[in-house]
């Protein structure tokens, strides 16, 4: 019944109590898009890509290929859908947000990432991320704290046939030392300092992206390459405000 319904031309329905009846139903399926939504979708996913991420100055034709063909809606709660590609952060269970568009870009690109890549991302969040990154590297592993979100990730990885991403429930903050090394690391939440777990799960010649700063919520985006065993290079890649790291090398929960 609902398939028939959605294949309806509603402009070619004439009996105006008809009309008033359907209307707020309509106009709330389209809110939470559940009908006429995806080619709309679509080509918003595509215009944030030119104006918001290529428009802004990331060039990486991966990073820009993986976010025309990850849809953003789907790791998003139904009632934010209209807002999928603003670039904004977004709601997600467990009091998270989903982080924009072009921060995650840029997070990305900075790792310069090949397709026979490792990586490690902490903080799992929604998938969205992991998404990304499992179009261009060849394994990913994610980590997340709640299993809240473990679960919501799971679920939304294994709906997209995204097989090379791995969600693992963990404190993040120690890395995920069974798998190390990785040729790429990024965190999705802001620590007082670099685990030091962290650079050292990353392989010789390995890139790392993180926010670090001795406020809970105001960080500066560093990106930090291994160049030997026991030297590492740090540029800061501007300011950021990502939710905070906790766990053992990160902030304590009550902080």
């Amino acid at each position: 019944m609902l398939m028939d319904f959605f294949s309806l031309d509603l402009t070619t329905i004439t009996d105006t109590e008809a009309i008033i009846r359907l209307a707020p139903i309509v106009c709330q399926w389209y809110q939470y898009g559940m009908i006429g939504g995806e080619s709309d979708l679509t080509a918003q996913r595509h215009q944030m890509v030119a104006e918001q991420i290529e428009g802004r100055g990331i060039e990486d034709t991966a990073v820009l290929q993986a976010m025309r063909a990850v849809p953003r809606e789907h790791f998003i709660l139904p009632q934010y859908r209209p807002h999928a590609y603003d670039d904004t952060p977004l709601p997600i269970p467990a009091g998270q947000t989903i982080s924009q568009p072009y921060v995650v870009a840029l997070m990305i690109s900075q790792l310069d990432l090949t397709p026979n890549d490792k990586v490690l991302e902490i903080g799992a969040g929604s998938g969205y991320a992991a998404a990304l990154l499992g179009q261009i590297a060849r394994v990913v592993h994610t980590v997340e704290r709640s299993s809240e979100l473990v679960d919501y990730a799971r679920q939304r990885l294994i709906g997209l046939g995204c097989n090379n991403v791995h969600v693992h429930l963990g404190d993040g903050s120690q890395g995920w030392p069974d798998y190390a090394p990785y040729d790429a690391i990024i965190v999705a939440a802001g620590g007082p300092k670099l685990p030091s777990a962290l650079s050292q799960q990353l392989v010789v010649g390995g890139r790392l992206v993180m926010p670090v700063g001795r406020r809970r919520r105001k960080q500066k985006l560093i990106r930090v390459s291994r160049l030997r065993v026991d030297k590492f290079s740090r540029i800061n890649l501007g300011p950021v405000a990502f939710v905070p790291l906790v766990g053992e090398a990160g902030w304590r929960e009550e902080e």
